[in-house]
């Protein structure tokens, strides 16, 4: 069966900045040595987690290049391939979202992953979705992999049985991004999709166990940022060490909650600088002073905690 990527863990990209509030570029490239080292089996630049409404169109171009240019070359002097999957197309317009998606794929990317609200900007229905989708997908190259994600920014845009069966007649689609969080949801959605190319990744971290054992391809989500080596390991062994995933993910089902309570990604960037990648704690997402002594103190314990977890599980069998 053809497919045009890994499967496993995906993190979702964050951007760091300079004290000027400038992209650090040289510190990106760092951050993608940092996810291979941790065993990542591919990365989703450019999406929500980079901060992509507030990036200008010059700075998702080469973010996407330095990512995309940095996993090949660790590939190429021995390093194991990551796929590179990458968005970046902010848009209202059909016609402005094609040049940036467009603009995107020429900076290198294994697949071209659309926002599925920008397809449907005033969720207007199944059919404004599928005639927005074949408007983009004509001024897109026909050999290009492309993917869905469900961004919860501005709204977040379900997809639907409709959708989904219009993705696998147009045999253009390999990749999902779930942000669903329902198990039911996605066991339907995985079972909708068998036999063919498409596969799904659950972004949910609380939901993962779950969605692998019903035949997901993996997890791409924001929980990668801080403990990825956890769900490589949950990605490749659910099966093989029952107990212990179970374990496993009753931890990331708690940690996973540090998602809406704290301020990612200033979290993320944190917990970069506790991994000796030195990261200012600044976002335009975000206020800065929103990143408390607490919000630290609570991403120092969950490190105390994941650390362990690696210790007693992914190191005792591997």
């Amino acid at each position: 069966m053809d497919r045009k990527y890994n499967f496993g863990a995906y993190p979702t990209m964050i951007t760091p900045y300079t004290k000027d509030g400038e992209v650090d570029y040289e510190t990106v490239k760092k951050y993608v040595h940092w996810y291979h080292d941790k065993g990542c089996d591919g990365i989703f630049a450019i999406c929500q987690s980079s901060e992509i409404f507030f990036l200008s169109l010059e700075e998702r171009l080469k973010i996407n290049k330095l990512v995309y240019d940095t996993a090949k070359e660790i590939e190429a002097n021995g390093g194991r391939k990551m796929t590179i999957v990458s968005s970046g197309h902010v848009s209202d317009s059909i016609e402005d979202q094609a040049q940036e998606l467009n603009e995107i794929y020429k900076t290198g990317t294994d697949a071209l992953i659309l926002i599925t609200n920008r397809l449907d900007l005033n969720n207007e229905g199944d059919d404004v979705w599928i005639a927005n989708a074949e408007k983009l997908l004509e001024k897109l190259p026909e050999d290009v992999a492309l993917g869905l994600y469900e961004c919860p920014f501005p709204y977040k845009r379900l997809l639907t049985p409709k959708i989904i069966d219009w993705c696998l007649k147009s045999d253009r689609f390999y990749f999902i991004k779930d942000t669903c969080c329902d198990s039911e949801v996605i066991k339907s959605r995985i079972e909708q999709m068998k036999g063919s190319h498409l596969y799904l990744f659950n972004a949910n971290c609380q939901t993962l166990l779950d969605s692998l054992r019903d035949g997901g391809a993996g997890y791409c989500g924001i929980m990668a940022n801080y403990h990825p080596q956890l769900y490589v390991w949950l990605c490749k062994n659910y099966d093989k060490y029952p107990s212990e995933a179970e374990l496993l993910q009753s931890f990331l089902t708690m940690s996973g909650f540090t998602e809406v309570g704290l301020p990612y990604p200033l979290t993320a960037k944190y917990h970069m600088g506790l991994e000796g990648i030195h990261t200012e704690d600044i976002a335009r997402n975000r206020k800065g002073e929103s990143l408390t002594e607490y919000a630290k103190s609570c991403i120092r314990q969950m490190k105390l905690l994941s650390d362990d977890m690696e210790r007693s599980i992914v190191n005792e069998n591997p």
